[in-house]
């Protein structure tokens, strides 16, 4: 076997083991709750991953993790309101952090390994919430409002931004810079075994 091939094995082997690591973390997420949506503890091993495999493999787990998402019903809620915008917005938020931690962490690693690790840690959440709330906004705006009158919030921002994401965002954002030293640490190990 060519050492080419050897490579490519077992980029495909973490890649699948990192596949099973999402589809796990999310179904068991989904009962860990703060607000009406559950937290992603996934973001942390698409980071790793994308970090690890480069951005299209992140992208790939951030798809995964989309997929996961939609199909377990966490979604519901904007599925009845529009479900085409659901899960454009849900496999694209997924795909995009994945893809941005990976080719961030490629950007920044020659000049800082640890910082390139923590930064893939950070950008991962920060894209996911990102992209969601942009979502909210240009999709389900109408709808929000209108929830947000009922949350007794003044206005479709402070719903989004109060009930929806901040408790969520900060839960996952300390997971993955509290984590951050794993991604160096798997990180140092794969390139120590690949020397």
């Amino acid at each position: 076997m060519t050492e080419t091939k050897f490579i490519d094995t077992k980029k495909l082997v973490l890649l699948a083991l990192f596949t099973a690591i999402v589809i796990i973390l999310q179904i068991l997420g989904a009962f860990i709750r703060f607000g009406p949506f559950s937290v992603s503890l996934v973001l942390m091993p698409i980071a790793v991953g994308a970090a690890l495999l480069g951005a299209y493999a992140g992208a790939w787990l951030g798809l995964v993790f989309g997929f996961v998402v939609l199909v377990s019903g966490d979604a519901n809620a904007f599925m009845v309101i529009n479900p085409a915008a659901t899960v454009f917005v849900v496999l694209f938020k997924g795909a995009l952090a994945g893809f941005a931690a990976g080719a961030l962490y490629r950007l920044i690693t020659s000049k800082n390994k640890t910082f390139a690790a923590i930064t893939a840690g950070i950008v991962c959440p920060l894209v996911n919430t990102g992209i969601f709330i942009l979502g909210c906004y240009i999709f389900f705006l109408p709808t929000l409002t209108e929830w947000g009158i009922a949350a007794g919030m003044a206005s479709a921002t402070a719903f989004i931004f109060l009930g929806l994401v901040t408790f969520n965002f900060i839960f996952e954002l300390g997971i993955n810079l509290i984590l951050s030293p794993v991604i160096v640490r798997l990180i140092q190990y794969r390139q120590d075994n690949d020397s």
